[in-house]
């Protein structure tokens, strides 16, 4: 037993747990940053947001090592529960929910504000990894069938459609690309992914033409195309984000000492802009340092969904490689002017105890999956069967049968 405690230790991807410990260490220092001169925010306590942010990092690794502690095929036992409580969420957010930058996206339990969508990122990813696990059960071809495409897409149709409700926009289309990124990973054919685009496509036009957006969402659209039209309106983010990172040159000005970061020019700097710290106070190359860690992020994920045997974490550890890669790229983007302004945060950098959670549970079920996948024999006694295994039986059962016929 201690041999294989020893062994499972061992086997922890370093590379992705060091990436991801410089990444949220990294995070505290950024959010104080932004937040040690904003008195509005902080009440005049300097460390309001360091403290609060420390506590955000500590709760997510201790719920980090708890899941990767826990095999990940008895996490999928778990996977209905967490998707319910997840839609359940949504659903409050929509009853009850606070409104915060004309999105009702947040729901008060006493002191604490939680953010339902973040956890539905990962309730969909990994639903729709259950589904495709458990209809392929017996199956000789493991071929994605009509059927379970249409199962998984309904599966993240209702978050989906929730959280647009809200409306949170920038969630929205962070769950639509990583739903069709998880299918493309499952294996669906292009015609039918090229279907599915097409139909993204002209859903999206008629929620633009039926007014479910607001006219500050179309606005921030048409900002993005060209900031000058409403520089002191819908454009003034994006110029603002510009200018902060252009000031940085290729060294920054140093942590805490960001000239637009201590004016507070830019809005939501420690949050949804938090980018822009990093661009200022740290330079080019601090902003490559921060973009390359993300990459070493999606990269052992990667690695970790294509060397795993269980069909339930492969699919579970590539959707969140798609997740967590098209948030980061949605928010560099906007800070930078290459995309909208939809408000998501940076995955393990922004402030928020919601994303910063969830996004660390995600990382946990990775190191998990990678631990427990390798070719060393071990945990192959859980409740699901190793797919590699079982078609080794299949191939040998229908070598020996067609023998049989021949002799």
């Amino acid at each position: 037993m201690k041999n294989d405690v020893m062994a499972f230790v061992r086997r922890i991807d370093l590379i992705l747990l060091g990436a991801v410990l410089v990444l949220v260490s990294l995070s505290v220092l950024l959010v104080w940053s932004a937040t040690i001169h904003r008195d509005a925010i902080t009440g005049g306590d300097t460390t309001a947001y360091l403290r609060k942010q420390a506590i955000n990092v500590a709760a997510g690794l201790v719920m980090m090592v708890g899941v990767v502690a826990t095999n990940h095929r008895w996490v999928r036992l778990l996977t209905p529960v967490v998707y319910l409580a997840a839609v359940v969420g949504l659903v409050l957010v929509l009853v009850m929910g606070s409104t915060v930058n004309g999105s009702k996206s947040w729901v008060n339990l006493g002191p604490v504000q939680v953010q339902p969508s973040e956890l539905a990122k990962l309730a969909v990813v990994i639903a729709m990894a259950l589904v495709l696990a458990e209809r392929s059960e017996g199956r000789w071809r493991a071929r994605v069938s009509l059927g379970d495409v249409v199962a998984m897409i309904l599966v993240a149709a209702v978050p989906i459609v929730l959280v647009l409700l809200q409306p949170d926009l920038g969630t929205t289309l962070v769950l639509g690309v990583t739903v069709f990124c998880v299918l493309a990973a499952a294996g669906t054919p292009r015609r039918w992914l090229a279907l599915l685009a097409l139909t993204g496509v002209a859903g999206a036009t008629t929620v633009v033409a039926t007014g479910v957006l607001k006219q500050y969402q179309i606005n921030r659209f048409m900002a993005f195309t060209d900031p000058s039209l409403d520089p002191r309106g819908a454009g003034y983010n994006v110029q603002q984000a510009r200018i902060a990172i252009g000031d940085g040159g290729i060294f920054g000005q140093g942590l805490f000492q960001g000239s637009q970061a201590r004016a507070g020019f830019v809005p939501e700097q420690h949050t949804d802009f938090i980018f822009t710290v990093v661009g200022e106070e740290l330079g080019l190359v601090g902003s490559l340092l921060v973009i390359g860690l993300i990459g070493v992020v999606l990269w052992r994920g990667l690695r970790i969904a294509a060397r795993t045997d269980d069909l339930f974490g492969r699919v579970a550890a590539a959707g969140i490689v798609c997740w967590l890669g098209i948030q980061s790229f949605q928010n560099i983007g906007m800070c930078l002017g290459i995309m909208p302004v939809t408000g998501v945060p940076l995955p393990l950098i922004s402030y928020g105890g919601s994303s910063m959670i969830a996004a660390l549970l995600a990382v946990g079920l990775l190191l998990g999956i990678s631990a427990r996948s390798r070719r060393t024999g071990l945990d192959r006694s859980g409740p699901l069967q190793d797919l590699r295994s079982r078609d080794r039986l299949q191939v040998a059962a229908v070598r020996k049968d067609v023998a049989f016929h021949r002799n």
